[in-house]
């Protein structure tokens, strides 16, 4: 472009636009390649006060330059140009405002990025917290049951620490990992279910039901046992009577469907949805995906609570 403008104000004798056009193109193309090459070279520890403080240097010293070149110029081929203030003026805001609008776009580009990552951070720490206070209350728990049917019902206390120890199992290599799979969600999911069946009874039964071919499908550790602890503390405990929960998994329009559901009491209709533990996963979903993962929680004509993940299929080999 540069070369097809020098070239048509040869060709039409415009040696006062040429000369302007090459006070304002100088100091905008150098000081821009310049910028951009240190940026490029401190991309991990850019401050942005020296950026701005080099965009102003640079537009000086470029003008200043430029000026002395539009000086000779116009005395060269005796035109009427502009002053000495007026063109380095002229240069200078062209320069800044060129460059300025977008750098402004950049830098606030790279702060909604470091918002998002420490968000990001944030939530981890809160779900490490979180699970810091769950698992001792349910081992402490599961160890008192695991404890009384030792002595009224050894066969039922030996299948309880089976399940424990399978749970376990499951579950401590998922606190060091940022990323989980369907297949250990669900063989956590299950192994907790069964500690619960044995605490319940006949009040409590489930099934689990996904293919083989989403097992390694990713997924966020920890928030199929949200919806399971959920369905068990909202449904089961509050019921009277048998509860049945049901765990799903399926592809449907590219992604990954969840579902947990549950035909026990339910939630109240003034607190669905508006729990922390609820609103912690929706915001863990906005942190891990953007706007390409959604939760959806709602009661079908058949009674049944309803709570479904939509998160994007990636394999967790990817």
């Amino acid at each position: 472009m540069l070369a097809a403008v020098i070239f048509l104000e040869i060709q039409w004798q415009a040696q006062a636009w040429l000369g302007l056009f090459g006070l304002l193109a100088f100091p905008l193309c150098l000081t821009a390649w310049i910028l951009l090459l240190v940026m490029r070279l401190l991309k991990k520890g850019r401050n942005w006060l020296l950026v701005w403080f080099g965009l102003l240097s640079l537009s000086c010293l470029t003008s200043w330059a430029a000026l002395h070149g539009y000086d000779w110029w116009v005395n060269t081929n005796e035109l009427d140009g502009l002053n000495s203030v007026q063109a380095f003026v002229s240069s200078q805001i062209f320069t800044c405002l060129l460059l300025g609008l977008p750098l402004w776009r950049n830098q606030t580009q790279s702060r909604e990025v470091q918002i998002a990552n420490l968000k990001q951070l944030a939530l981890a720490a809160e779900l490490k917290a979180l699970q810091a206070q769950v698992e001792p209350h349910f081992l402490y728990n599961t160890l008192a049951n695991s404890r009384y049917l030792a002595r009224h019902d050894p066969n039922k206390a030996v299948q309880m620490l089976d399940h424990l120890i399978a749970y376990l199992q499951s579950a401590l290599p998922d606190l060091r990992q940022p990323m989980s799979t369907v297949g250990r969600e669900f063989e956590l999911a299950e192994n907790y279910l069964a500690l619960m069946a044995i605490r319940f009874g006949d009040r409590l039964r489930f099934q689990l039901n996904y293919v083989p071919a989403l097992r390694d499908i990713a997924l966020p550790p920890m928030m199929l046992m949200s919806l399971v602890e959920n369905a068990v503390q909202h449904g089961v405990e509050r019921q009277p009577g048998q509860v049945d929960i049901l765990l799903q998994a399926e592809e449907k329009n590219g992604c990954l469907h969840v579902i947990v559901s549950d035909n026990g009491a339910g939630l109240e209709q003034n607190v669905i949805g508006h729990g922390v533990g609820l609103r912690n996963l929706r915001e863990r979903l906005q942190a891990l995906y953007a706007g390409d993962a959604r939760f959806e929680l709602r009661m079908t004509p058949e009674k049944r609570t309803v709570a479904e993940l939509i998160v994007p299929l990636i394999s967790s080999t990817t």
